[in-house]
C-alpha cells in the first residue's frame, strides 16, 4: 500500500536537487504531483522523466501571482491539492559580515529573504483555500541553519530562522484545518545556488566537495542524499502516522544538533570497545 493513496502534492522549487527527489518519491507512494519552478528547461526534464502524474509550471517564488497560477494548473489538472511543499531556496555561501560588500547588503538581504522566507509566506496565501477543503498539510524546507549557527552566513541563517518561525505561526493561524510542519536537512549535494546579487548566481553547492568531509564533520559518518532526505517529506504528507504534528520541525541533519564539544561523534571508535569488550570476557 502506498502511503500518499493518490494525494496531490505541489512542490516548490521542485525542478532539481532535493526538490526532485521529493517529486519522485512522492509519485512513488502514490501521489501526483504538480511543481513550481523557473527553470522551462528543469521542468521539461523533470515530465520527461516522470510523465502524465506530474504538471508543472513556470514561475517565480517571489510573485504571488506566479504562487496562485501554480495552485490553479494543479486544480485544473488533478481536481485538488493536498499538500503544498515550500521547498525553493537560495543558500548564501557562508558569506559572514566582515565579506559582504556594503553597496550589495540590501539587495542581497532582499534576494535571501524575498526567496527563502517570502517564497514560502506567499506559497501559503495561495495554497490556504484548497488546503483547507481538502484538510491537507504544508510542509516547509528549512536547514540545520535553522537551529545552529555555521551553516550559512548571517543571510541564510536568519531567513531560515525566520521560516522556523513562519511554520509556527502558521501552524497556529491554520489549525486545525491545516497542518503546517517543517523539515530541516543537513548538508546536501545538489545544484544549491547562490544569491545573483553577490555574484553566487552560477556557483553550485555540489562543487564544494561536501561529501569528501562528512566523515569527519557528521555524526552519522556520512553526507545524506536527496533521496535519502526525502522520505521525511513523505511522513509529513500521508494522513495515518502524523496526525499529531503541527508546528512541528524535524531536525533530519546526520546529527549535526548532537556534536560534541570536543569531537563530532562519540562513538568512533564503538566496534573496537566492543571488540575488545567480547575478548575479555574469553575464558
Amino acid at each position: 500500500m502506498t502511503r500518499l493513496n493518490e494525494q496531490v502534492i505541489l512542490i516548490t522549487g521542485g525542478a532539481s536537487g532535493l526538490g526532485r527527489a521529493i517529486a519522485a518519491r512522492c509519485l512513488k507512494e502514490g501521489a501526483r504531483v504538480a511543481v513550481l519552478d523557473r527553470s522551462e528547461q528543469k521542468l521539461g526534464e523533470l515530465k520527461d522523466a516522470l510523465g502524465d502524474s506530474v504538471t508543472t509550471t513556470v514561475g517565480d517564488v517571489r510573485s504571488l501571482a506566479d504562487n496562485n497560477r501554480a495552485v490553479e494548473d494543479c486544480l485544473a489538472a488533478f481536481g485538488r491539492l493536498d499538500c503544498a511543499i515550500g521547498n525553493a531556496g537560495i543558500w548564501d555561501y557562508s558569506t559572514n559580515l566582515l565579506d559582504l560588500p556594503a553597496d550589495k547588503i540590501d539587495r542581497a538581504f532582499d534576494e535571501v529573504f524575498h526567496i527563502n522566507v517570502k517564497g514560502y509566506l506567499l506559497l501559503a496565501k495561495a495554497a490556504t483555500p484548497a488546503l483547507v477543503d481538502s484538510r491537507g498539510s504544508m510542509i516547509f524546507t528549512i536547514s540545520n541553519a535553522g537551529f545552529y549557527p555555521d551553516g550559512g552566513g548571517p543571510l541564510y541563517t536568519a531567513s531560515k530562522h525566520a521560516a522556523v518561525g513562519l511554520v509556527r505561526q502558521l501552524a497556529f493561524e491554520l489549525a486545525p484545518f491545516v497542518r503546517v510542519n517543517g523539515v530541516a536537512p543537513g548538508g546536501i549535494t545538489t545544484d544549491l545556488r547562490g544569491p545573483g546579487s553577490l555574484g553566487l548566481a552560477e556557483r553550485s553547492i555540489a562543487n564544494l566537495g561536501l561529501a569528501d568531509s562528512a566523515k569527519e564533520r557528521v555524526p552519522i559518518g556520512q553526507l545524506p542524499t536527496a533521496d535519502e532526505y526525502a522520505g521525511a517529506y513523505i511522513f509529513f504528507a500521508a494522513r495515518e502516522d502524523n496526525v499529531p504534528a503541527a508546528g512541528s520541525i524535524l531536525n533530519f541533519d546526520g546529527g549535526l544538533g548532537i556534536r560534541g564539544l570536543r569531537q563530532t561523534m562519540g562513538g568512533r571508535d564503538l566496534p573496537e570497545r566492543i571488540a575488545n569488550m567480547n575478548k575479555a570476557k574469553e575464558p
